[in-house]
């Protein structure tokens, strides 16, 4: 990361809540506003503005994920009034700030497990689409970590659809591109997700070309984190992210499993 917006990201975060302008920012770390707002987009994949917005929500989670109240947690978050969020940022929460408050408190998420090639798959839902998709014998904890202060409803029925769409592309047979999504993220987090569920079936990507897709060119390794949080195994498809050199990099659910998915992607293309 260039020195200037390391400088300038350290000012923000010293400043979380209050409003920085692009010109105080500037004037404050020596640089003109035009070549700050390139430098910090080129390393971060973000506008300086953006940064602040994503500061200001991620403040907001942390307050509703201790218990705070909504409109106390907006308030502390630096946002002038509870409109003020649901007009700018409540979509780029995922599930309503009310629904996100301490591990998904007072929202309702049907889930089913089944067994499949890759062993046991966990499938969740709101109702406005799947939050949560886990893989391996300990699928159900991770869930029910993930969203412990939820309503967990096991209906295999009302998630029939999603479980035949992932036998179906198991079996080599299928997309997953489609299927509706309800998953919390970062604005970076979601730009790095959107791409890899744009690569197509049987291809893959390095985490330098993801970088570059998004625009953030020198964010390799954010790349890289934002893969390893993927909510939705398989539907969000970080296996497709390999390393500059072809060599697998990593997998939250195991590299035999990664290696397992992307051969059943390349004989579907087939």
């Amino acid at each position: 990361m260039h020195t200037l917006t390391h400088k300038a990201r350290a000012y923000l975060d010293a400043r979380r809540g209050e409003r920085v302008t692009l010109g105080d920012l500037a004037r404050a770390v020596g640089a003109s506003p035009f070549h700050l707002q390139r430098r910090f987009k080129k390393d971060l994949g973000m506008s300086p503005g953006d940064y602040q917005r994503e500061q200001r929500l991620e403040e907001a989670k942390r307050h509703l994920t201790r218990g705070r109240g909504v409109t106390d947690a907006l308030f502390e978050a630096g946002y002038g009034s509870v409109s003020r969020f649901y007009e700018k940022a409540a979509a780029r929460l995922g599930m309503a700030a009310r629904d996100y408050r301490a591990r998904g408190r007072g929202l309702r998420i049907r889930y089913t497990t089944f067994a499949s090639p890759l062993g046991e798959v966990l499938i969740a839902a709101t109702d406005r689409g799947i939050c949560s998709v886990k893989l391996g014998a300990e699928a159900e904890a991770r869930f029910a970590e993930e969203f412990s202060a939820a309503e967990r409803v096991r209906a295999p029925s009302a998630l029939a659809n999603a479980r035949r769409a992932v036998l179906d592309y198991l079996r080599g047979d299928g997309s997953l591109a489609t299927l509706p999504l309800d998953v919390q993220g970062t604005a970076f987090q979601r730009k790095v997700w959107q791409a890899l569920r744009a690569i197509p079936l049987g291809e893959t990507r390095s985490y330098q070309q993801l970088a570059q897709t998004i625009g953030a060119p020198a964010a390799v390794r954010a790349v890289g984190s934002a893969c390893g949080a993927n909510p939705a195994a398989l539907v969000i498809p970080c296996h497709r992210a390999l390393r500059s050199d072809g060599g697998l990099g990593g997998y939250a659910w195991g590299l035999a499993r990664k290696r397992r998915i992307l051969a059943i992607e390349k004989r579907g293309r087939a």
